[in-house]
């Protein structure tokens, strides 16, 4: 194990109270994650790094800078451009010709174009990478924080959509479909159309008018305008909410940048069945030790996609010829024709999702990724192509994960004596516990003596059964459960009848689960920013960036 004598960062003192809950008791988590924020040392074997902690990772600096030949001018004159575009700040601006510099590393993350944003992980994503980066340069280390968009998807469903809470607290989701979106455009050539006025207008009818609506309804128009297409109106967005922290946008549709990565393409092209063999081997390891394989890979897995001259993306398969082709195309090539044209035309392909982190990591020196659980899986098998290629392996941190609790559902959770984790049980679950224990606790009682006073005479009569007639008594242990199971359903209906009649209650249950854990999951994957920023403004960012904890591993619950 590596030791290292860092300084760890400071923890920002935040105004508000925070609370921690681990992730072994939020649902449906993965084995492999759970592993890895306990220990990820003990698992090595996949990730190829003893790191356990951003502490740790300030050795990895001179090995990045070592492997590191990217033009840097190159990509930062690239990332000038797009970052203006963006609308970004003096910091941003700063922090790129601060990239042009030799001994300069990248915290990076990155997440797909999602729609206002997407879910809320993205910002934590973003400001995880800040945060770091700003402790990186509290040791004297020169760095800058990097959002990678990844524009390159295609599967448009996923950043169609954005859920806001609505002025009755309960979930609005929103949609936004232009022309050919669902035509294997990379969602950075899908256009905005007159349609994306409509979603606007949905969304701020949805939501309370407050004193930061006018505003934040401005910055929201000027970012997802007709004619922009979804990853520009997303990282102009992202730019305007994180203000002056001086995160660098990229987008890997760049030309330049995909000349840049030209190298890598071609390398990939060329070790292709040694990248599938070895994602297939890894794939059985993480099974056999009874941990999930993030990607299938099938034997005619190829790590490129093929950008075809209309700008749409397509998976290249290996034949039973060992040539590669395109489904419903004709033309097919040989592994040389498809590495000759990477090298001459890489604009176009496209990283697979295996491949895409090295590539991140050849275009910019980073020294880690900031993703979540999902991402920390695909880097157990994606580790093995870093190696087939050659490359230094990349450490990956958890982000930052946080609950926002405003104040009205804080004094539900202190009134009925809750607390974030009961609520994964459900709403059919705590109605029950909230009528018995708050609203008629006489009549829970009176259910509880009459089960026990049922309970105490059937088991009398079992007693005198068993000795004077047996087969009666195994007829009598079914009438049992079938007594009981009518005492318990009119106990239910009982309870239900008391919720309806007390609606007030009702609605502070309903809109406490419907902020907190929508659809029965951490409310950081399904609700987006922007109905937290129209209640509390762009303060709201500085907030959740004091509550980071980059020591932290697991997830905060923060009161607003």
């Amino acid at each position: 194990m590596v030791v290292e004598n860092a300084v760890q960062c400071p923890a920002e003192k935040s105004l508000f109270r925070i609370e921690t809950l681990s992730f072994s008791g939020v649902p449906n988590q993965s084995k492999l994650f759970l592993k890895y924020q306990e220990n990820s040392t003990d698992l090595a074997r996949y990730y190829g790094l003893e790191i356990n902690s951003h502490t740790q990772i300030q050795h990895l600096i001179p090995n990045v800078l070592k492997n590191y030949h990217t033009d840097r001018d190159v990509l930062c004159d690239t990332l000038l451009e797009t970052n203006k575009n963006c609308g970004a700040g003096d910091k941003t601006l700063k922090n790129i010709e601060l990239l042009r510099e030799p001994d300069c590393v990248a915290v990076v993350s990155g997440q797909q174009a999602g729609l206002f944003t997407g879910p809320l992980y993205t910002i934590y994503k973003a400001l995880s990478a800040v945060k770091l980066t700003e402790c990186l340069r509290g040791r004297g280390i020169k760095a800058v924080p990097v959002f990678w968009i990844a524009t390159e998807d295609h599967d448009f469903a996923e950043v169609s959509k954005a859920t806001v809470l609505g002025q009755k607290g309960n979930l609005v989701e929103l949609k936004n479909e232009p022309k050919r979106c669902y035509e294997n455009l990379p969602v950075g050539y899908v256009a905005l159309d007159e349609s994306i006025k409509t979603t606007i207008e949905e969304l701020f009818q949805a939501l309370p008018h407050t004193e930061f609506t006018d505003e934040l309804r401005g910055v929201i128009e000027n970012s997802w305008k007709i004619g922009a297409d979804f990853g520009d109106a997303f990282g102009t967005l992202l730019t305007k909410i994180l203000g002056e922290y001086g995160l660098i946008m990229l987008c890997p549709l760049n030309e330049q940048l995909k000349k840049l990565a030209a190298p890598i393409y071609v390398e990939a092209i060329k070790k292709s069945k040694e990248i599938v063999q070895a994602l297939q081997t890894r794939s059985r390891e993480l099974e056999k030790d009874k941990y999930h394989a993030q990607v299938f890979v099938a034997d005619d897995y190829f790590p490129l996609f093929w950008q075809a001259k209309n700008k749409t993306r397509h998976a290249l398969k290996q034949t039973k010829n060992e040539t590669y082709k395109v489904k419903d195309i004709e033309r097919e090539f040989t592994l040389d024709a498809l590495a000759e044209l990477a090298g001459q035309n890489p604009e176009r392909f496209s990283p697979s999702v295996v491949l895409r982190s090295v590539v991140q990591d050849y275009l910019l020196p980073t020294v880690t990724y900031y993703g979540g659980a999902a991402e920390i899986a695909y880097f157990a098998q994606s580790a093995e192509v870093y190696k087939i290629l050659n490359r230094p392996q990349t450490p990956i941190l958890h982000r930052a994960s946080f609950t926002l609790v405003e104040p009205k559902h804080a004094k539900t959770f202190d009134k009925y004596d809750l607390e974030l984790k009961d609520l994964f049980a459900g709403t059919e679950n705590i109605m029950p516990q909230i009528v018995e224990k708050y609203l008629n606790k006489e009549m829970a009682n009176v259910f509880a003596e009459v089960e026990e006073k049922i309970n105490i005479q059937l088991n009398r009569l079992d007693r005198n059964l068993l000795v004077l007639e047996p087969t009666l008594a195994e007829n009598l242990a079914n009438r049992r459960r079938k007594i009981l199971y009518h005492i318990s359903n009119l106990r239910r209906k009982f309870q239900h009848a008391q919720i309806q009649k007390d609606r007030v209650v009702q609605r502070q249950i309903e809109t406490l689960f419907a902020s907190l854990v929508p659809h029965k999951s951490l409310q950081e994957r399904t609700l987006n920013i922007i109905p937290f920023l129209n209640l509390y403004g762009l303060n709201l960012i500085d907030w959740v960036y004091d509550a980071i904890d980059l020591d932290d591993k697991e997830h905060r619950i923060l009161f607003l």
